[in-house]
């Protein structure tokens, strides 16, 4: 089912195309999805449902797996397994038998905290990102995770931490905060998985033309190095240059786009999470379609995804 975006349309950047709802999930809080090149299949989470999904597009089929409890994103592991990570711990997920065995607690917090995006980089380290599940000001933060478990807090003081990816290069780290409106990039060193140098990349909102309450939620690098940013409450993914403007929407027909992922045989199809967290009734009649998988047919490749080594 091919899909066309209801708003943006005199957004910023060309439109690049139309969308194909892939599935009809209805998901509170579709987010992270990430491509398993081994296995042929795209997982992806549903934060608040505690469910993770594999979607196989050579069938179209999509199988969930119950965690127990949110969990913000899934990783893979260097001897292909998976990482589930969880609102209380991070586990080990066995694709093939589904068993989740924990591996890291987080330490207790209040307010209670839950994960929201997490990506390895290049070295092998976990980046994770915790949040209140209130939203509350300034008690999110982004975590880094070493290979030997050992967690350290990178950048704190801020509401909703989200997009993470890096250049193809990896010499650069972006990083989106929803609640500031701003991608920022940051010099990162690959071999000690440190960040300086941060500096304000893109701002999303209505100052380039999308509606005032949009914000970045997530983000994947294409091997040009553009970078593709799912816009919350914006209808739209926009595709930005490496000098910061944007050059390129997706449109769609939800509101709460959430996340990107480049996946396929090619690694060309574009693969969108939303949602429909805190939709009443009207909200959804107006949004059928929100919580579902999209994809996109991109004109350039993505980049794999990096595993954790720990």
């Amino acid at each position: 089912m091919t899909a066309s975006g209801s708003a943006a349309l005199n957004g910023p950047g060309a439109a690049l195309g139309p969308v194909e709802l892939v599935v009809d999930a209805r998901a509170t809080l579709g987010e992270g999805p990430l491509w398993d090149v081994d296995r042929g299949i795209l997982w992806w989470v549903d934060i608040l449902g505690g469910i993770v999904h594999a979607f196989d597009p050579a069938t179209s089929r999509d199988e969930t797996i119950e965690v127990g409890q949110a969990v913000g994103a899934v990783a893979l592991r260097h001897d292909g397994s998976l990482l589930a990570v969880g609102q209380d711990a991070i586990l080990v997920l066995d694709p093939e038998t589904r068993r989740l065995d924990p591996v890291f607690a987080f330490a207790r917090e209040n307010p209670p905290r839950r994960s929201n995006d997490a990506k390895p980089d290049s070295g092998g380290r976990l980046w994770v990102e915790r949040m209140p599940f209130d939203h509350a000001a300034g008690l999110g933060s982004l975590r880094r995770l070493s290979r030997d478990l050992q967690l350290a807090s990178i950048i704190s003081d801020i509401t909703i931490p989200n997009g993470l990816a890096w250049s193809p290069d990896g010499g650069t780290m972006y990083f989106a905060e929803s609640m500031s409106r701003l991608v920022t990039a940051y010099d990162f060193d690959v071999a000690t998985g440190a960040i300086s140098g941060g500096r304000p990349f893109t701002r999303i909102g209505a100052g380039v033309g999308l509606p005032a309450n949009a914000v970045p939620d997530g983000i994947a690098v294409d091997a040009d190095g553009f970078v593709w940013v799912a816009v919350w409450n914006g209808y739209c993914v926009v595709r930005i240059a490496p000098d910061g403007v944007i050059v390129g929407r997706v449109d769609l027909p939800v509101s709460q786009v959430s996340s990107v992922a480049f996946g396929g045989p090619e690694l060309a199809d574009l693969y969108i999470t939303s949602a429909r967290e805190d939709f009443d009734e009207a909200a959804a009649a107006r949004e059928p379609l929100a919580g579902g998988l999209f994809r996109f047919a991109a004109t350039v490749r993505g980049l794999l995804p990096y595993r954790f080594g720990g």
